[in-house]
């Protein structure tokens, strides 16, 4: 009997033990997470707010002095698309693109490569360039760059971990922070934890899911502490929508599917274009030629040709005018096109979404819908076109849903969105980010093949 409580004693504090170590263990996997979402709730609530401010600046000159914009515009793009040149090259454009291409290659081979695509020097350059870029009337969003700004701050925390530390997936750690980035730039917190499962991973949920839910929290109520609990749309009366209502987001959804994925192919044949230009006069003259496009749009066509559309999307969905002009899409798109062909920093989230509302808008002039069954089709037009653009139907429609935080159509967006992926395959059967993720990975490994070729060529006598 005392052999048996000796045995049963030890056994206890051999499991009491191992369970300690688990239990600090994970403590210790846990703590980067919750530091890196910490540190991105921070940047992400600065980053919005000298985004706002440089949207502000933008608009008060051009309400002051509508020929300023012939200014402005040219000097800030190309003063934006120079920094991305100058400092960091894989800061420009959205940054979604780099962070898919980054989870691409975190692995033995070619992690180090991952350093050109996420890094300090990548968060500068991607916030100077895209507020100067806002600065100048630019029709871009600060979504997909607070994702790659994200992206770089998980990967640094974890390069920074000490050699003891408990080893953590490079992989998990640049998902997480992309999630916990889009998350803390919207404030939606499903949308950011569906994004990093729809579009970025391909790793069973189950190995990564703690830490990503932390993530998206930490980083979300970091946000949510400074700013309050906003909606970034607001509360749009869709009460009592229109039994056959379904019938107009079919075909809203349609169209902003279209429009979108026809959008992602003219900026790729745009950027297929430009990488034959040889000179850098080529590359000035394209951005000035840009630039002077959109401020004589803006000239013309006033707030609607600049900006990321933020203001359009509420104008639509909380004024009485909720029926556009037909030629209000095309601006938004063209502008859209041009912005982010120019190589500055800049994201194509917000514009999406502005350009689906716009599209909405004018669908719902056609069939002179009521106030709510318009705000309804609008809000689906973004979904739709934002689908139409990323091929993410689910993460569209659950922005949407938190944006907006109405619950009651819930099948209405997720049927926007499902219908405009189906009707993007006609046009392309990827994404915008899968083309330019693709690329992203093509420049970084034939840079290690050139500098390998001319290592060789140097070591021969």
């Amino acid at each position: 009997m005392q052999l048996f409580n000796i045995i049963r004693i030890n056994a206890k504090q051999y499991f009491d033990r191992i369970r300690n170590e688990h239990l600090k263990q994970n403590i210790l996997q846990a703590i980067p997470f919750w530091v890196a979402s910490l540190i991105t709730g921070l940047i992400a609530v600065f980053y919005a707010k000298l985004f706002a401010l440089a949207e502000q600046i933008s608009f008060y000159f051009f309400h002051q002095a509508p020929w300023s914009i012939f200014i402005t515009a040219p000097v800030c793009f190309i003063i934006a698309w120079l920094l991305v040149i100058q400092f960091a090259p894989n800061a420009r454009g959205s940054g979604i693109p780099q962070v898919m291409a980054s989870i691409e290659l975190a692995n033995p081979k070619h992690n180090y490569k991952v350093d050109s695509l996420l890094s300090i020097r990548i968060i500068i350059v991607k916030i100077a360039s895209s507020i100067v870029m806002a600065l100048g009337g630019g029709i871009i969003g600060r979504e997909g760059p607070t994702i790659q700004i994200a992206g770089s701050v998980f990967r640094k925390i974890n390069q920074w971990l000490p050699a003891w530390w408990p080893k953590i997936s490079k992989r998990n750690m640049i998902m997480t922070g992309a999630a916990a980035g889009l998350a803390a730039a919207f404030n939606t917190p499903l949308g950011g934890i569906v994004f990093a499962v729809e579009e970025l991973t391909k790793t069973h949920i189950s190995y990564f899911k703690t830490a990503l839910f932390t993530a998206v929290i930490i980083a979300g109520l970091t946000a949510q502490g400074l700013l309050g609990p906003y909606l970034y749309l607001g509360y749009p009366d869709i009460k009592n929508p229109s039994a056959f209502i379904f019938l107009g987001v079919i075909s809203v959804a349609v169209v902003a599917g279209l429009c979108g994925s026809l959008t992602a192919k003219w900026i790729l044949a745009l950027l297929k274009w430009k990488a034959g230009f040889k000179k850098l006069s080529d590359h000035l003259l394209f951005v000035a030629g840009c630039a002077l496009v959109i401020a004589l749009t803006a000239f013309i066509f006033k707030d609607v040709a600049i900006g990321s559309g933020k203001e359009l999307m509420a104008s639509t969905l909380f004024s009485a005018h909720k029926y556009s002009p037909w030629y209000f899409p095309i601006i938004r798109m063209s502008g859209s096109i041009l912005s982010f062909t120019t190589g500055a920093a800049g994201g194509v989230f917000a514009p999406a979404l502005s350009a689906g509302a716009s599209i909405g808008s004018v669908m719902a002039g056609w069939f002179h819908l009521t106030a709510v069954n318009s705000n309804v089709i609008i809000l689906c037009g973004m979904v739709g076109f934002l689908t139409g653009v990323t091929r993410t139907p689910f993460t569209s429609a659950i922005l949407v849903l938190e944006m907006t935080d109405r619950h009651n159509i819930i099948f209405q967006l997720m049927l926007a969105g499902m219908t405009a992926s189906i009707v993007s395959m006609i046009v392309d059967k990827h994404s915008l980010y899968d083309h330019l993720k693709v690329q992203y990975m093509q420049d970084i490994l034939k840079e290690e093949i050139t500098s390998v070729n001319v290592k060789n060529d140097d070591e021969q006598p």
